[in-house]
């Protein structure tokens, strides 16, 4: 199954596009011969203990993910090692070239090492052996198998016992795809490898099952949790109702972390993706049931009229609440797009229509709340459905109906229309019969396609890297632009994947 979550083809490529436009379509040969240098470049010279991190000066000596990475340090959250490691697949898949399976092995070899006793990981992994007792590692403690389910007539578990973070060293980040890419990346790899590596499908087990007693009742997941549950969040704690407006909201940040069952940063669609994948490749019905009650808690979540979508986070009385000081209790328009998404991936994964009754509502709803510009507002208000923004003031962070100066930019707070690409979506797969959903489609060699790739060719340096000007942090922390430029890996994932899909539709 596809995530896409980056852009079309990389920033670097982007750079000699012009150029490129009227240059001779590629040959197979020549995609196959760039795809092997860039592969060898990263896997052989850019690679630490087999990990990657988001940025590298073009010399390597500096790196970073969303920190400073230290030379031990790689970095999980996307477009980290996982991202690396499954373009690394993609390019197997396209060639059957082992070499790139090698190379995918090697990069799950510092996951496995990283992956925490609470069954998921932490945003970045330490290779260091003289820092690792920071965290509390699976491999380091000598947990193989999950440990014995341990049923309490008094238990209650979920985010009121999970947001104490009365364990940090072991905190399995659900936020920003940090743990579902990590399990998505390895379950791939398992299934190339027949599962015969036993320290990659050992994770990918331990890891699943840890998912499977977070997940809530009603099918969410929280942002994070510090332990391996014991057992399931209980049912009568968190009860198993649909979303309602609160009776009253405030206005000011609250800061009570009452946010239990998460959409924001993707942290319950992607657990809904990976289960999905995980079913794909094992056929184990309880990744399947995983994934259908996670859609489940999506219809339950759909805002009753006037607002028909989704908002960022719930309390367990599924209320919309504030998270961080810039999220508040509102409808949103990025996470209700990617919730129709993952609607539709569902439907394409189970032939069950009623993940596709919502999506109509949900849309004329938001076509409605468009801006005049077509785009969407980040925020819409509850029930009034005014755009929400906010005035920045030292770290206070003030909620206005007014885009004003004072707009912070370190958050989007309008965003792109994706509804014209979602409702076609919905109007194809509406018209399909179901025998047809399973059906793959083949990759195609189209002028688009060929144009893409010959940039992506003519973008690549003599040693097989993408480089492109940008900044990364010195080990001060500091903002240092680096005259050679940089490289990214989310450059290098994508180019890597449209490579991939032009030698494989060049067969």
């Amino acid at each position: 199954m596809k995530h896409p979550w980056f852009s079309p083809i990389g920033a670097a490529a982007v750079l000699v596009a012009a150029g490129s436009l009227l240059a001779a379509e590629p040959t197979r040969e020549e995609a196959q011969a760039a795809l092997r240098r860039a592969a060898e470049f990263f896997h052989r010279q850019v690679a630490s203990g087999g990990g990657y991190v988001w940025r590298y000066s073009s010399d390597l000596r500096l790196r970073q993910g969303e920190a400073v990475a230290s030379p031990t340090m790689v970095w999980v959250q996307p477009p980290g090692t996982p991202a690396v490691g499954d373009a690394f697949l993609d390019a197997y898949d396209a060639t059957a070239d082992r070499s790139y399976l090698q190379a995918a092995r090697d990069t799950a070899k510092p996951l496995v090492a990283g992956q925490l006793v609470s069954g998921g990981w932490y945003y970045h992994v330490e290779l260091d052996p003289s820092k690792r007792d920071r965290f509390r590692y699976r491999i380091d403690a000598g947990q193989t198998e999950p440990p014995e389910r341990a049923v309490a007539a008094d238990h209650v578990g979920g985010w009121d016992v999970w947001k104490k973070r009365e364990n940090k060293r072991d905190m399995t980040i659900l936020d920003d795809d940090v743990t579902q890419s990590a399990v998505r990346f390895l379950t791939r790899l398992d299934r190339a490898l027949d599962s015969e590596d036993q320290a990659v499908h050992g994770a990918v087990r331990y890891a699943l099952a840890s998912l499977l007693v977070a997940q809530y009742p009603n099918g969410a997941w929280s942002h994070n949790y510090d332990r391996f549950p014991p057992q399931t969040p209980d049912a009568g704690h968190y009860p198993v109702v649909r979303a309602t407006y609160p009776e009253s909201w405030s206005p000011t940040w609250t800061k009570d972390w009452t946010g239990c069952y998460m959409l924001n940063d993707r942290v319950t669609t992607n657990g809904i993706l990976t289960m999905l994948d995980a079913y794909e490749a094992y056929g184990d019905e309880r990744y399947r049931a995983s994934a259908e009650r996670g859609a489940g808690f999506l219809l339950l979540a759909q805002m009753p009229d006037p607002q028909p979508a989704w908002a960022q986070q719930y309390d367990r009385h599924m209320h919309p609440v504030w998270d961080r000081p810039f999220e508040p209790p509102a409808i949103t328009g990025f996470e209700s797009q990617d919730v129709l998404q993952t609607l539709l991936a569902v439907y394409r994964g189970t032939g069950d229509a009623k993940y596709l009754a919502p999506i109509p509502r949900a849309i004329a709803y938001l076509r409605k709340s468009q801006l005049a510009d077509g785009r969407l507002a980040r925020f819409y208000e509850l029930e009034t459905n005014r755009p929400l923004y906010f005035e920045r003031h030292g770290k206070r962070y003030d909620l206005t109906h007014m885009k004003g100066a004072r707009l912070p930019t370190h958050y989007t707070f309008e965003l792109d229309s994706r509804l014209d690409r979602i409702e076609a979506e919905y109007g194809r797969l509406a018209a399909m019969d179901a025998s047809q959903l399973k059906t793959k489609e083949k990759p195609q060699r189209t002028a688009e396609l060929a144009s893409q790739v010959r940039t992506v060719i003519d973008a690549l340096d003599d040693r097989g890297a993408w480089t492109e000007p940008g900044w990364v942090r010195d080990e001060e922390g500091r903002k240092v632009t680096p005259p050679s430029g940089v490289i990214e890996s989310a450059t290098f994932v994508e180019n890597v994947k449209t490579l991939a899909r032009f030698v494989g539709a060049s067969r």
